[in-house]
């Protein structure tokens, strides 16, 4: 509202208090027909479709409904609108004043929001000024932590620097007069660490306190060396003395604690490389000798545990009888079968698998008595000669072998893996054990050349094949057998061995290959020597003096016997191998005992002894390939053909001894047709003397028949099958001439002479029912 109007309605406010109401219409004015006419000056184009439009309007419709012109009404609605107009002035009129102080309200607030922003902007001001101080004291922080960083890190290497520069009291007590145990060995680390903490680090052989302090380092580490060194000596000379269990000593004493080669030998090594050698040197002369000594006694109390299985000449094709009996007195004649038998010999290479088995059912049983009954006889413990030679035992060569391998195993693997250990080189393995594999190598050689037992020599090479293969410990978990059979409580003590030592076939976490040259070595020498005595064995077949092993019998011959369990022997020793050498062998073997078993047939008079001694040889050697295993191979099934021909052969001379007409009938004649007529015709009087015949004595003949089989063949099973097979071609050869009979002219008149089939058959079957 303007100042001319707050003083025009002046007046108005001060009459008697009252305010008056002004005439709007003086002001406004009415509406005029010259208005009206004004109006006509528009256009009325398109009213008509106005008009129609407004036909659906409400309030047009009203209005024409009503009569009243549209003119009329326009002019009560423009009253209407212009009375509203003037109420509406006269209610802003009535709120004049509340306005005026809302005015004042909105000025007054308009100061007070100018006096805050004042305010505000010298808070903003303020804070700006304390963001800066802030700034500036972090930044003073950053420095003051960067110099704490700084010399923290002064003050730990200072530290340090001053730590293991100082020599304290204690560790010169110690190293001086302190005795070689566990506190010593940590007083060595830490001067191990001094030392080298003053020849590496570059900064400490500038400082003047390495002046005053490594004179004492220098005596400290001359006393330290100096004192291993004795310690050392002392040990080394424990282990010289006689029966000191080598094994209990390094693991009771030297490797008594985990980390002794750490801190001893270690610090040999690098402060005392002089006398270190020394001890080195020393270590190695003294176990070389004592494991050459121990080695060369076990080997001469095994050689009084030796059973002499074989001699030069004990071979396949030598005359037994022309042998000196004093040769032979010094051996029991019960173990003159193991030359060629191998017999329960064979246990010492139990199968794999058996093992694996046994195994299992020891750890989860827990049960040792019945365990130990049934392990592995190859990783069984070394023999102890002297309860060996107590029980007043002998045994084969393969098993003083098998021990000897045995201890030199577990000696070997538990030196190699001592020297690992301990000094850390595992090549001072090989200088240790070259007086020990020299020991054994003599005894190698003076064993070999005077060895005559190929079964012998075979086993000893599967032994050192399944050493070779499977021979493999886990880290340090070993016994040797001498400590297991040594200690106080043996059971408990193999349990534990049995564990680590079949460890390998469950968990292989270690291969120990200190002896792949030496079992490869010892293989080779083996291997020439078997060669030479199994050419031994073909030779005497070759050379055999015939007329000297003849005898006038059609039984099994021993020399074939020989043959035959030497032969099944190779073959059981060669199953699971696959060795392809030894089957050439053996095929060589196999020709010349051929042309020698034929030699030996032909000095029989008789053609049908010959056959009945082939077949009784053939037999015998079928059955021993048989009980060596179910599988003969080629050999077996070499001597199952001849025996088959030689069968075929003795059943038509058996028939032709006691049908010798009928075979011959049957043969020639019986199988022309009678009707053909070319040749001479078969007559009925020709074929009634071998039916009438035939009928009188086939009974008696087939009993001379069974007599003469019980008796020519040692085997009753095979003599029933050659019976048998002759009685069935005895039947071929009748229902023949039986057949001949019926188409020759007159033949019926031989029925009633005729022996029925069914009676033939069943005098079969009662001799079949005896088998």
């Amino acid at each position: 509202m303007t100042e001319a109007q707050q003083d025009s309605n002046q007046p108005v406010e001060s009459n008697d208090g009252a305010r008056n109401v002004l005439d709007l219409g003086a002001f406004v004015g009415e509406l005029t027909d010259e208005d009206d006419a004004a109006s006509d000056d528009f256009s009325l184009q398109g009213l008509e479709q106005e008009l129609e439009d407004c036909k659906t309007d409400d309030v047009v419709s009203m209005i024409l409904s009503k009569g009243s012109s549209l003119r009329d009404y326009t002019r009560d609605v423009e009253n209407n609108l212009r009375q509203t107009e003037l109420e509406s002035i006269e209610d802003y009129i009535k709120e004049s004043d509340n306005l005026v102080s809302l005015h004042d309200q909105i000025h007054e607030c308009d100061t007070i929001l100018s006096q805050m922003e004042n305010l505000l902007s010298g808070f903003q001001a303020e804070i700006g000024s304390i963001s800066s101080d802030i700034k500036i004291l972090q930044e003073k922080s950053m420095d003051m932590g960067l110099k704490l960083k700084n010399r923290k890190a002064a003050e730990s290497k200072l530290s340090k620097f001053v730590e293991e520069i100082i020599v304290p009291p204690r560790l010169i007590d110690i190293i001086v007069d302190g005795e070689v145990n566990e506190d010593y060995m940590k007083t060595l680390e830490i001067l191990n660490k001094k030392l080298k903490f003053v020849e590496v680090d570059s900064m400490v052989k500038t400082s003047k306190a390495l002046n005053d302090v490594q004179p004492e380092l220098e005596k400290l580490r001359q006393k330290a060396v100096s004192k291993v060194f004795d310690f050392m000596v002392q040990k080394l000379t424990a282990l010289r003395k006689p029966k000191t269990n080598v094994q209990i000593l390094q693991q009771s004493v030297l490797l008594k604690y985990k980390c002794f080669d750490k801190y001893v030998i270690l610090f040999m090594k690098e402060h005392g490389k002089e006398v270190y050698l020394d001890v080195r040197a020393a270590y190695i002369d003294t176990m070389n000798k004592v494991l050459s000594t121990n080695i060369r006694a076990y080997i001469q109390a095994l050689e009084k545990l030796q059973l002499d299985i074989a001699t030069s000449n004990d071979l396949i094709g030598i005359d037994t009888r022309s042998t000196s009996l004093f040769l032979r007195g010094r051996e029991p004649l019960k173990n003159r079968s193991a030359v060629f038998a191998l017999g329960e010999r064979i246990n010492i290479l139990k199968p794999p698998s058996a093992l694996i088995k046994e195994l299992k059912s020891y750890l989860f049983n827990a049960h040792l008595a019945s365990s130990l009954v049934s392990l592995q006889e190859i990783d069984e413990s070394a023999l102890i000669p002297h309860i060996a030679e107590a029980s007043s035992k002998k045994y084969p060569y393969e098993v003083l072998f098998r021990s000897l391998q045995k201890l030199l195993m577990d000696t070997a693997t538990s030196e190699y893996l001592f020297c690992d250990e301990f000094f850390g080189e595992e090549s001072m393995f090989y200088d240790i054990f070259a007086g020990p594999f020299l020991v054994i190598d003599e005894h190698m050689n003076t064993i070999l050349p005077n060895c005559f037992d190929a079964i012998g020599l075979m086993l000893m090479i599967r032994i050192i094949y399944q050493h070779q293969v499977k021979y493999e410990v886990i880290g340090s978990s070993y016994l040797s057998s001498v400590q297991v059979l040594q200690h106080p409580h043996s059971d408990s003590f193999k349990f534990m061995y049995l564990n680590f030592s079949y460890a390998y076939l469950i968990m292989s976490r270690r291969r120990i290959p200190c002896l792949d040259s030496y079992l490869d070595k010892v293989n080779i020498s083996l291997w020439p020597r078997f060669k030479m005595v199994f050419d031994m064995h073909v030779n005497s077949l070759r050379n055999a003096n015939v007329r000297g092993l003849w005898e006038d019998d059609v039984r099994p011959h021993y020399v074939m016997r020989r043959y035959a369990e030497f032969t099944a022997s190779l073959i059981q020793l060669n199953v699971d191998y696959g060795d392809g050498q030894l089957e050439l062998n053996l095929e060589r073997l196999r020709m010349s005992v051929d042309d020698l078993l034929v030699k030996l047939a032909k000095l029989f008079q008789k053609p049908k002894s010959q056959t009945i001694f082939l077949i009784n040889n053939y037999d015998m050697t079928i059955a021993v390939l048989k009980e060596a295993g179910p599988d003969g191979g080629k050999i077996q099934m070499h001597f199952e053909e001849w025996l088959k021909s030689n069968t075929t052969i003795y059943v038509e001379e058996l028939l032709a001894e006691h049908f010798h007409d009928l075979i011959k009938f049957v043969k020639t004649r019986a199988s022309e047709d009678p009707r053909s007529g070319s040749g001479q015709p078969i007559t009925a009087s020709e074929v009634e003397i071998i039916v009438k015949d035939f009928g009188s004595r086939w009974k008696a003949a087939i009993e001379l028949m069974h007599n003469d089989v019980i008796t020519s063949f040692s085997n009753f099973l095979c003599g029933m099958e050659i019976l048998r097979a002759a009685l069935t071609q005895l039947l071929l050869y009748y229902t023949r001439l039986s057949d001949c009979t019926k188409k020759i002219a007159g033949g019926s008149a031989l029925n009633k002479d005729l022996v029925s089939i069914s009676s033939i058959m069943y005098e079969i079957k009662k001799y079949s029912r005896t088998f």
